[in-house]
């Protein structure tokens, strides 16, 4: 009887052990089994894209460097222009005289628009097979993004020498020429708008000024005095698009108590009606008598005056400059007397002042005479 128990109590614990034993193994494997899982969760591919190439590219006749392009291209195609340019450069390492890598890595740069290094790369694609037409459209294509419009053509025109049948280069050749026309004409614009330099356009007043003074030291204060009033008054008009109606006077640095008389009147209402124009200039005889002035120059822009227009009426008959818009220039002393219009239009969206139009003193004055006429 005592050996039955035994026998049975050393069955029951040969099959505790024998459970605990299986229980162990079977969670070890379990555990090892989510570390594997886990480790290809997080390096899912952990061949390097030279690997990759190597057994993908293992058929016969396709290389490495090619395997890389190949993915490279495909990289391109899904719009992933950064993967698509290192996989470029690592076939480049593989072949560095291959210039179809080097056309393609300059088209993913220019699509990541990094212009220089597409630039370097297309130049190098030309270096490389100078009589492929697709390494010149490529050149031209980065040059045009680049905004250098006449390289560019340039580059395009060999493209088409080398393929005259392509009626996407021809295309883009008409569209660059009208564009760098425009730039051109926009580059014109801001020249003429920064560079104002009125004076030799007043060369006839320098030798009349001359001849009526007959002194050249006072016909030079007069003309720098009259040009640079102008040149003033239209970089202003450049920068704002208009002018404050205003006389300027040359006031005589000995006599003039400029305290009292500033070299500027404001003539803000002085030509609203035919009364505040009579007082106006008036008063202006008056200032340039008591002020010792030896010359006076009045800015006054066409928008400002309701009296007198001048381009109307007698006036129509001479009033060559349409419904332009600008401004009026009189110049008034002692011994001369002269009227200019200076037009105004608008130019790739700049304004720009044309070259100041002389006008007949007779017929177009803004103003009557200010000083008293030199005997």
């Amino acid at each position: 009887m005592q050996d039955v128990e035994y026998s049975m109590v050393w069955c029951i614990l040969l099959c505790t052990c024998t459970a605990a034993t299986g229980d162990s193994k079977r969670k070890k494997k379990g555990s090892e089994k989510k570390r594997e899982t886990s480790s290809r969760a997080q390096n899912p591919n952990p061949r390097t894209p030279l690997a990759a190439a190597m057994a993908d590219g293992g058929g016969e006749g396709v290389s490495p460097s090619a395997a890389l392009k190949d993915q490279g291209n495909a990289q391109f195609k899904s719009g992933n222009y950064l993967r698509a340019a290192a996989l470029y450069t690592q076939a480049i390492k593989l072949d560095p005289d291959n210039a179809t890598l080097y056309s393609n890595r300059a088209a993913a740069f220019l699509q990541l628009v990094k212009l220089s290094k597409a630039l370097a790369d297309a130049e190098t694609t030309v270096k490389l097979k100078p009589q492929w037409e697709k390494g010149h459209f490529r050149k031209g294509c980065v040059l045009e993004a680049m905004e250098r419009y006449e390289e560019a053509i340039s580059a395009f025109e060999i493209a088409l020498q080398l393929n005259p049948q392509n009626a996407e280069v021809s295309r883009k050749i008409k569209r660059l020429s009208q564009l760098a026309k425009e730039k051109k004409r926009a580059l014109d614009v801001e020249s003429m708008r920064s560079n104002v330099n009125i004076g030799k356009n007043l060369e006839s007043l320098k030798t009349e000024l001359a001849a009526k003074y007959g002194d050249v030291e006072m016909g030079q204060s007069i003309f720098s005095f009259v040009a640079n009033v102008i040149e003033s008054a239209i970089k202003v008009w450049h920068d704002t698009g208009k002018v404050d109606p205003r006389v300027n006077f040359l006031l005589d640095d000995q006599k003039t108590n400029t305290e009292k008389y500033p070299p500027v009147v404001n003539a803000d209402k002085a030509f609203e009606s035919p009364q505040t124009h009579s007082e106006f200039f008036t008063f202006l005889r008056q200032y340039a008598a008591d002020s010792f002035s030896k010359a006076a120059c009045m800015v006054a822009p066409k928008s400002t005056i309701s009296y007198p227009q001048v381009w109307k009426g007698q006036g129509s008959r001479k009033w060559k400059l349409d419904q332009s818009d600008g401004f009026f220039v009189q110049f008034e002393s002692p011994a001369l007397r002269k009227i200019w219009f200076v037009p105004s239009t608008k130019e790739k969206g700049r304004t720009l002042c044309r070259s100041p139009e002389t006008l007949d003193i007779g017929i177009h004055e803004v103003l009557p005479r200010i000083f008293k006429e030199a005997a």
